[in-house]
């Protein structure tokens, strides 16, 4: 059970990671979008020195079009290969980002573009990811010093010291920032499961306190509070019976074969009685040796035939004790609730109650119900 909660609990947070995969590629696809724009607007509204072949193909069309694959075969690996998923997002976002620092390095605060892919890591608590995305910036930074003499150029001696320097306290941060998270993250799970151990905790206790410890019916107090609420559900005009269960001679069993023996009788008898009755049905040990039923939404035919069948399970049911063989049977009194019983809501049970000793005194192992006798 432990393995498939963690099983459970591993698919959950994958499925997570996977959204979180998923909006970074949709944040990608708008720094495209976005990038397109401005670049466009700038050449169509702004003074842009270049001609239009150098523009829309060296400046608009192929660096968007090397953004776009760069991204679509993230979206691919997202889809496809999940285990190097990350590795290709990063790397993604990293041809992103110094796409755009490279066309755009006389902005002097776009070199900071490239801090997206390292702070974009940290979503996905994982080191690694942190260091990959680390790794790739100061590649493609010397790549490009080495590569392009425009873009060197460009770059004072003081540039290129403070860039890989802002890059690795930039990561150290991430780095920071994602264990204080992951922290938090241990102390939340932690907080959160022992909140749930104290739920089944109180759930049990609350069970416990409701529940008749050998029979695993309802106890005696938890009876009275149904009984009460059935009154009111009652007066409402909801149809309601009461059935008054006790075991025949449970004394002389008691004193004859021990407590132990006795115990094995009352359990036998309330999972009879657990199996006969419905879902709505409400069953409680009362007493030592008797038990009460609260009976919901049944004629009084299926009402009757309900105790009935528990007559007669208990009846057919045997115990053995060294080399003997005992039997035992069970006295029932059944009434229905009528509207009269609105003035005094204690004639209800005791009429029960009646019919019950009514049962004993006439030969026991029979059900009394409106005067009548079986």
């Amino acid at each position: 059970m432990n393995k498939t909660k963690r099983l459970t609990q591993t698919m959950d947070y994958k499925t997570k990671q996977a959204r979180w995969v998923r909006k970074m590629l949709l944040l990608y696809w708008m720094i495209i979008a976005v990038h397109f724009i401005v670049q466009l607007g700038s050449y169509l509204f702004l003074d842009y020195h270049a001609s239009p072949y150098e523009f829309y193909v060296g400046t608009l069309i192929v660096p968007t079009l090397i953004m776009s694959g760069s991204n679509l075969l993230a979206e691919l690996a997202h889809f496809k290969l999940n285990r190097y998923s990350f590795a290709i997002l990063f790397m993604a976002s990293t041809v992103i980002c110094w796409m755009i620092i490279r066309l755009n390095y006389d902005i002097r605060i776009i070199p900071a573009l490239c801090l997206l892919p390292i702070f974009s890591s940290i979503l996905f608590f994982n080191r690694r990811l942190i260091w990959l995305s680390f790794v790739l910036q100061v590649v493609v930074f010397f790549l490009l010093l080495a590569a392009d003499g425009s873009f060197r150029s460009y770059l004072s001696d003081f540039d290129i010291v403070a860039i890989p320097t802002f890059l690795i306290m930039s990561t150290f941060i991430a780095l920071i920032i994602q264990a204080s998270g992951r922290d938090l993250l241990v102390d939340l799970y932690k907080t959160k499961r022992a909140q749930q151990e104290l739920m089944i905790s109180n759930a049990i206790i609350s069970k416990m306190s409701m529940t008749d410890g050998l029979t695993k019916l309802y106890n005696h107090l938890s009876f009275q509070n149904f009984y009460e609420k059935a009154l009111e559900y009652a007066e409402q005009g909801a149809i309601i019976h009461l059935a008054l269960v006790d075991i025949d001679n449970f004394k002389k069993i008691n004193d004859t074969y021990g407590h132990q023996f006795g115990d094995k009788i009352l359990e036998g008898i309330s999972q009879i009685i657990t199996e006969q009755i419905t879902a709505n049905d409400i069953a409680a040990r009362y007493g030592g040796e008797e038990f009460a039923i609260l009976m919901f939404e049944h004629t009084f035919e299926e009402a009757y035939q309900i105790v009935e069948n528990i007559r007669r399970e208990v009846e057919k049911m045997t115990f053995q004790e060294k080399l003997q063989i005992v039997s035992v049977t069970v006295s029932i009194g059944l009434k229905s609730y009528t509207e009269e019983m609105n003035k005094d809501k204690d004639v209800f049970f005791q009429q029960a109650d009646d019919y019950l000793y009514q049962a004993k005194r006439s030969g026991k192992n029979k059900i009394v119900a409106l005067n009548h006798i079986a």
